[in-house]
């Protein structure tokens, strides 16, 4: 199993292009950054958290680095138009020389698109339009010219050039919904899904039987997941984090802990555990220093 980070998208740019330099030479796989506008609050009520715009970010750490995977978590298609996000994406898996992974999602952050004057559309007719994105996203990176005429996209003989190093450019899809799963399943190379191992066991099924159904081999779909980590030693401040986190989401306890935790997700057929540093710290050092902590004393000791 790879590991992978995942610094907040409100970090400033010194820590972020430090921290991608300090992950790449530690030898993580992949840095994944969220496509958000603003904070998160559930409703439509407007955050003033802000953070730097996702697709300037990752082209910017393109040029920066030079072995890292660079990854999106997720793009919504509410946001983006299709046909340029292919282009978009093209153009940065060409600068960052075969780096990128692309992670589309339907859309689901309130504030944002009342803010921005986005729809976001009941969430049926959200798939249905992500459903339609993908195919054509998927096209535009293989094909020659893509026309394709659905419910809410129409493209005409479009080109996207030049073409993605990598052939197939990897798409991820997140998900743990039967609907979005068998969406995944014909068109993506990666699913993944946040949660805990038990979160995790019951979403496997899902997308395994979403494999089934469309006839695909579940073997070739890659999976990973995610979650909050608290790493520590003191039972009692354990006990007081786990009264407050999302059970669901969130590892808490000693490294000795975490490595049955990295080797229960292993056991699930996860091919990558991605480190949010959402909680690893109020101080840039803070975060550095317990992604290099995680690394010693979990990663190093699995088998």
């Amino acid at each position: 199993m790879k590991f992978s980070v995942w610094p907040m998208y409100s970090r400033p740019w010194d820590e972020l292009i430090a921290f991608a330099r300090h992950a790449e030479a530690a030898g993580w796989h992949c840095l994944w950054y969220a496509d958000h506008y603003m904070g998160n609050t559930g409703t439509a009520e407007i955050s003033d958290e802000g953070g730097l715009e996702c697709w300037a970010a990752i082209a910017a750490l393109a040029g920066a680095t030079s072995t890292i995977r660079l990854g999106t978590l997720v793009s919504p298609t509410t946001v983006h138009h299709p046909a340029i996000l292919a282009n978009r994406a093209a153009s940065i898996d060409r600068i960052s020389n075969g780096r990128l992974i692309l992670g589309i999602g339907a859309g689901w952050q309130i504030n944002e698109h009342t803010a921005y004057g986005i729809e976001l559309f009941e969430p049926g007719e959200r798939v249905t339009r992500f459903d339609e994105a993908i195919q054509i996203i998927k096209s535009m990176l293989s094909q020659p010219r893509t026309t394709f005429a659905g419910k809410h996209f129409t493209i005409t003989d479009a080109p996207c050039e030049p073409k993605p190093v990598q052939q197939p450019l990897p798409i991820l899809v997140g998900t743990s919904s039967p609907r979005m799963s068998r969406i995944a399943a014909r068109h993506a190379d990666e699913w993944n899904v946040w949660g805990t191992p038990e979160r995790v066991a019951e979403a496997v099924p899902v997308i395994d039987a979403a494999c089934d159904a469309v006839g695909r081999d579940r073997a070739t779909l890659r999976k990973s997941t995610q979650a909050m980590v608290f790493m520590t030693d003191d039972a009692d401040k354990a006990a007081k984090i786990r009264a407050n986190a999302p059970a669901d989401r969130s590892l808490i306890g000693s490294p000795a802990f975490l490595v049955d935790q990295m080797s229960a997700y292993a056991e699930l057929g996860m091919d990558e555990f991605i480190l949010p540093d959402f909680t690893l710290g109020r101080t840039t050092q803070e975060r550095f220093d317990s992604y290099d902590r995680f690394a010693a004393e979990v990663i190093a000791q699995l088998s």
